[in-house]
């Protein structure tokens, strides 16, 4: 693990989930804009210029006290996306939220990015949706100088969910909701607005976020299911699935991988809301962040890494 030395002559932030698939993206962008980077994480990780690894959870408030000591602001990227029950997201996105906002008041810490979910919004469809409303309320219910961000759906390298959608393409066939639309975002274009608000300021501050490609109303899932296959080089058979086959395939999915299910039942219900589309009002100043990556330019680009990288 490398050591305080290098986090001298540049702003610190301390950074949660940066091992992980966002996380990693908003540590790159960090350090490329000038940031020095404390970063939580539970394995010993390899050394990285401007980084100082804590080793630690969010259920450690001694190794939370210690990631935020001495930083300018907090990024709060980590959190459960899936889980077997609702005890678990609560424990991951609740009680680990609650664990971090006390640990910066304490130690004086003035910034705090929080990372949500549209799912926010929604926090009667599904347990994940409900553990983060309830995150939110507790950031906004600190003293501290928060934004909160709502990333619709999140792709590009390194991404392990959006990736069963591309690995279904390559046989020629993607399963979506059949009715409904949604919002996308390329990973690194969410982790610059991330690095972009650590300043804070009247424009950003006590603000609910909700960015995406700028695509108006986003994507009809057909057409991104299309888009996908497009990636591949493929021109898939798009599956449209209803609520109650969406529910079937969660306990089938259930059935054969257990604990590893991507389509859990609270993703089935999550999944067949119809309306995931950003709020053109919540969307970030124009003047501090615009999207620049086109997201069919962006899959095509992703398919490509996950092949370089053998996933595919």
């Amino acid at each position: 693990m490398s050591g305080r030395p290098s986090l001298r002559h540049r702003p610190v932030i301390a950074l949660t989930g940066a091992t992980g698939f966002v996380g990693q993206a908003v540590l790159d962008a960090a350090v490329d804009a000038g940031f020095s980077i404390r970063a939580l994480t539970r394995r010993t990780q390899p050394e990285c210029p401007h980084v100082e690894w804590i080793g630690g959870e969010l259920g450690n408030a001694a190794s939370l006290v210690e990631l935020v000591g001495g930083a300018e602001a907090v990024i709060h990227v980590a959190g459960v996306v899936n889980a077997p029950d609702a005890a678990a997201f609560e424990e991951g996105n609740v009680t680990g939220t609650l664990n971090l906002v006390e640990a910066a008041v304490r130690m004086g810490v003035r910034r705090f990015v929080h990372v949500s979910s549209l799912s926010a919004r929604e926090p009667d469809l599904s347990a994940y949706g409900a553990s983060k409303a309830r995150a939110e309320k507790i950031v906004m219910a600190s003293p501290l100088d928060w934004t909160i961000v709502r990333p619709p759906a999140i792709y590009g390298p390194r991404d392990k969910e959006m990736f069963e959608l591309f690995r279904a393409a390559r046989w020629g066939f993607i399963p979506m909701p059949r009715e409904g639309r949604a919002s996308m975002i390329h990973v690194e274009d969410l982790a610059r607005l991330l690095v972009a608000l650590e300043p804070g300021g009247l424009a950003v501050t006590g603000k609910v976020f909700e960015p995406d490609d700028g695509k108006p109303q986003g994507w009809e899932h057909f057409e991104l299911g299309l888009a996908i296959g497009w990636a591949m080089g493929r021109r898939p058979r798009v599956i449209g699935l209803s609520p109650s086959m969406l529910e079937r395939s969660a306990r089938i999915d259930g059935f054969f991988r257990g604990s590893r299910a991507k389509m859990t039942l609270d993703r089935a219900a999550y999944f067949s809301h119809p309306d995931w589309v950003v709020s053109p009002e919540a969307a970030p100043p124009a003047t501090l962040w615009r999207p620049r990556v086109e997201t069919r330019e962006g899959l095509k680009a992703t398919a490509q890494w996950y092949r370089e990288h053998k996933w595919l």
